[in-house]
């Protein structure tokens, strides 16, 4: 906490000028709309450990506070080693491709009947979800108009808060329907299926390729001329 401060606090930042604007539905509404228009920009099994500790691995308090660890562990990891070697190009294809293997890992978890191996799928899984949080977190940022920066980032907020509950909501329902490897197995399913329809369906998602603001507006660029010859 303390380098972060230290590392906020050496920025110097030249405020531009502030744009005033009426606050109307058509401006509490533009963030969603810019959204839907670009395509680029989108915005478990956390919730039942408590069970697979207790019940289905048998390991105790000792392996709950383990399998919490996991995730935590894959993604200082996979930080560390961004430092290192950034993404450079096809960032949307490996962002697909991360939340690909958080799926298939998400059910390797769901199956495992071995500690060891539940937490190195859990560690796949924190692995992979920063890869794709770090893509998704530069795209946002980098391919969204200074204009329009401050209300997508507010929509992809809502949208990742809401879906954080939902989610955890989700698990404790299907888990008292189906038992918790079923929903765990189902959710990872889930992921995988989302992930191709989301290939096929946004294109400019999967077509990005450097995580900087020229190569992103030049792809939308790109994507946008294509949808109008069709």
């Amino acid at each position: 906490m303390l380098v972060f401060l230290v590392l906020v606090g050496s920025l110097r930042v030249r405020p531009g000028r502030m744009e005033h604007r009426a606050i109307s539905k058509d401006v509490l509404l533009a963030g969603f709309r810019y959204v839907a228009k670009t395509q680029v920009l989108l915005g478990g099994a956390v919730a039942l450990m408590p069970i697979f500790a207790e019940d289905i691995l048998h390991a105790g308090p000792r392996g709950l506070g383990l399998l919490r660890a996991a995730p935590a562990l894959g993604a200082v990891t996979v930080s560390l080693w961004l430092m290192i070697r950034p993404i450079g190009h096809r960032a949307g294809a490996k962002m697909l491709i991360c939340v690909a293997i958080f799926g298939a890992a998400t059910i390797v978890f769901g199956l495992s009947r071995s500690l060891p191996l539940s937490l190195a799928a859990l560690f796949c899984v924190g692995a992979s979800d920063m890869v794709s949080v770090v893509i998704r977190g530069s795209i946002l940022q980098l391919a969204t108009p200074a204009a329009m920066r401050g209300r997508v980032s507010a929509v992809n907020s809502l949208f990742v808060g809401a879906s954080n509950e939902f989610g955890e909501f989700e698990s404790g329902v299907t888990a008292q329907w189906w038992g918790a490897v079923r929903a765990v197995v189902i959710g990872g399913v889930g992921s995988l299926v989302v992930t191709g329809l989301w290939a096929v369906f946004f294109p400019n998602l999967r077509r990005a390729d450097q995580l900087s603001a020229e190569s992103l507006m030049a792809d939308m660029e790109e994507a946008g001329r294509e949808t109008g010859k069709l």
